[in-house]
This record gives structure tokens, C-alpha cells and sequence, in this order.
């Protein structure tokens, strides 16, 4: 089953269960996958799916914050909630030492000598580590790396 199909799933299981946060919160995660599907006219893969959760994360942590330093609270949990619903949906993170091994992987692969292949790397390394990795991190790791190359 796809992974839009599953989501599918999960918002009619949350309507039968009546849980209007969890349905809530589907609803605006398939409203984006279907809003990119219309933009681009086309119809996204299990990756695609992954991009815009991983988007739309990003946007919820950086709304939390931002609540939090202003003293609101109840927004910040509704956030945080939402940020439980679709973590739900990505696949299994990874650990530092396997991030660390994949970037050392990643640079004999792309024979990568200094800081002008970092785009090399890095685009070897974005398809594998996507949704499963924190990038900024990655790219941190990736210029570490290099610099002692």
C-alpha cells in the first residue's frame, strides 16, 4: 500500500473513531500532498509524500518555537500534536553512527577531495538519507569531513 494510500486510511479510521485533533490533522497533510499534485500536475510517489511531511515538520517545530516564546501554550500543543501525527508517517530515523558512516560512504563514492565536491556529496547522499535524517545535520557532518580531506 502506498503511502497516501495509508493516510487515506488513517483519516477515514480517524472519522469512524471520532478523534477530530488526529482527523484534523491528516485532513491538512493530505489537503498539502493533494495542493503539490495540482501545483505540479502530476501524481506523487511515496518520496514526494515523504517531502512534504518532512515540509510540513519543519514548519510545525518552527511554530512551536515561536509559540512558546510568545507564552501560547495551548498553540504550541496543539502543534506538537500535530508533529506526533505525522513523525507517524516517516520512516525510521537514523542513527548518528549510520548518518556518519553513509556521509564517509558518500565521499569515497563521489572521490571527493575537498569543499568544492560538497555538492557531489551531498547529492549522493540526499535520496538515501531523505526523510530519515536531519540534512542541516548531514551537510555539517558532510563539511567536517571535507575539511580535514
Amino acid at each position: 500500500m502506498s503511502l497516501k494510500a495509508q493516510i487515506t486510511e488513517d483519516m477515514k479510521a480517524a472519522m469512524r473513531a471520532r478523534e477530530s485533533a488526529r482527523l484534523a490533522a491528516i485532513r491538512l497533510l493530505l489537503a498539502a500532498i493533494k495542493q503539490r499534485e495540482v501545483d505540479e500536475r502530476i501524481e506523487l510517489d511515496d518520496a514526494a509524500v515523504l517531502a512534504v511531511i518532512d515540509k510540513m515538520l519543519k514548519q510545525r517545530r518552527d511554530s512551536i518555537t515561536q509559540y512558546e516564546a510568545a507564552g501560547r501554550t495551548d498553540l504550541a500543543d496543539a502543534e506538537k500534536f500535530e508533529v506526533a501525527v505525522l513523525t507517524g508517517y516517516m520512516p525510521q530515523a537514523l542513527s548518528q553512527a549510520e548518518i556518519e558512516a553513509a556521509v564517509a560512504e558518500a565521499i569515497v563514492a563521489s572521490n571527493a577531495k575537498g569543499m568544492q565536491d560538497m555538492g557531489k556529496v551531498m547529492a549522493d547522499l540526499k535520496p538515501k538519507l531523505a526523510g530519515r535524517a536531519d540534512m542541516g545535520r548531514v551537510s555539517g557532518l558532510v563539511k567536517a569531513a571535507l575539511a580535514k580531506a
